[in-house]
């Protein structure tokens, strides 16, 4: 039973800092502030039928190399110009 839990608790933490680097990616790409990011990496999930922890692994595995699939990388992309078309009005 507590190895269950510390098991649960390492996935969380760990799911919890990939969230936080991926936050602070778009934070650098956009620019905006934290809850603009999450909003953005919430939708971008919500779009590929994802949950924000899978998200967010895969834009920080991209630090690493690793190509973003298909699905998220224009999903993203779109997401990304919303704010960009925002400031432009």
């Amino acid at each position: 039973m507590l190895r269950t839990e510390n098991d649960q608790l390492r996935r969380m933490m760990a799911g919890r800092a990939a969230i936080d680097q991926a936050c602070g990616m778009v934070m650098v790409l956009t620019p905006c502030r934290r809850e603009a990011a999450r909003g953005l990496l919430v939708d971008v999930a919500r779009r590929c039928d994802l949950k924000l922890r899978e998200v967010a692994a895969a834009l920080v595995a991209t630090t690493e190399g690793k190509p973003l699939p298909e699905q998220m990388h224009r999903a993203l992309r779109r997401a990304l110009r919303r704010p960009h078309a925002a400031d432009r009005r």
